[in-house]
């Protein structure tokens, strides 16, 4: 079970692969179309900049992220996203200063977490761990749009396997959200790591399974690829219902790209 440290760790080296891919831009790339609909670069960083501000501040000071909180799901409820406003109105350069200081504030918040800590955030609160993997996962995920916009190839880690955990763990949630019958069939989830190490998850013995590249079953659970456009070898009709229903993150029941997409 990796710690709180550890995984602050890799957030942190997240967040620097991601940095070397934005420094090199210019600032026209910014305003690029991402795959996510009516997205550019510009706001998958916003979009970041904007929850790691408010993980410091659930880590820091639960009461003040609660009235922040209530503000923000108010807003959507009437049907208005403020994530955006503010950063929708920077320049290219400011923007990226802004997600730096708020991504290290957010590093240094979790240097302050225990192992046995709860946060709260938008739905049930969270154990630090997995507070701070799904902060991981969501730089992974919208770091991925952002290649996938400029054409770029990024070189995987086993920094991955947060995330693929993460994608095993909520497969009762992502049938939840859509008020499907609860995932109850066993599945094995068995994949490559990057470093050339095999990852389980799941029952041996299961006759539904699950198996490919860590990377590829990432890009699925994250909903940043179809499970048609990857190498991932699917066996059993509840493994295929569940990799077309994937998700990861929270919120409300999405879907990712159509079959083709990649």
């Amino acid at each position: 079970m990796p710690t709180v440290r550890y995984i602050t760790s890799d957030l942190a080296a997240e967040h620097t692969d991601l940095d070397v891919v934005l420094g090199s831009l210019e600032a026209e790339q910014w305003a690029l179309d991402t795959p996510s609909p009516g997205w550019t670069v510009g706001d998958q960083i916003g979009h970041l900049g904007y929850f790691d501000r408010t993980a410091a501040l659930a880590i820091m000071d639960p009461e003040g992220f609660q009235a922040s909180s209530r503000s923000l799901l108010e807003a959507m409820a009437a049907g208005h996203d403020t994530t955006l406003d503010e950063t929708r109105t920077m320049p290219p350069a400011v923007l990226l200063s802004w997600w730096r200081d708020g991504r290290a504030t957010l590093v240094e918040a979790a240097g302050t977490l225990a192992e046995t800590a709860r946060v709260p955030w938008y739905g049930p609160e969270m154990s630090g761990k997995s507070f701070l993997t799904a902060r991981l996962m969501e730089t992974w995920a919208h770091g991925q749009d952002v290649a996938d916009t400029l054409g770029i190839t990024r070189a995987p880690t086993d920094r991955l396997r947060h995330i693929a955990q993460l994608g095993f763990i909520t497969r009762g949630w992502a049938y939840a959200i859509r008020r499907m019958d609860q995932a109850d069939a066993p599945i094995l989830v068995t994949l490559a790591a990057p470093s050339g190490d095999t990852w389980t998850w799941g029952d041996e013995g299961a006759p539904d399974r699950v198996s490919g590249p860590a990377e590829s079953f990432c890009q699925v659970v994250t909903q940043r690829r179809h499970v048609d456009d990857t190498e991932l070898a699917i066996v059993g009709d509840r493994a295929m219902e569940w990799m077309t229903v994937a998700q990861a993150f929270a919120g409300g029941a999405t879907n990712g790209p159509p079959p083709g997409s990649f």
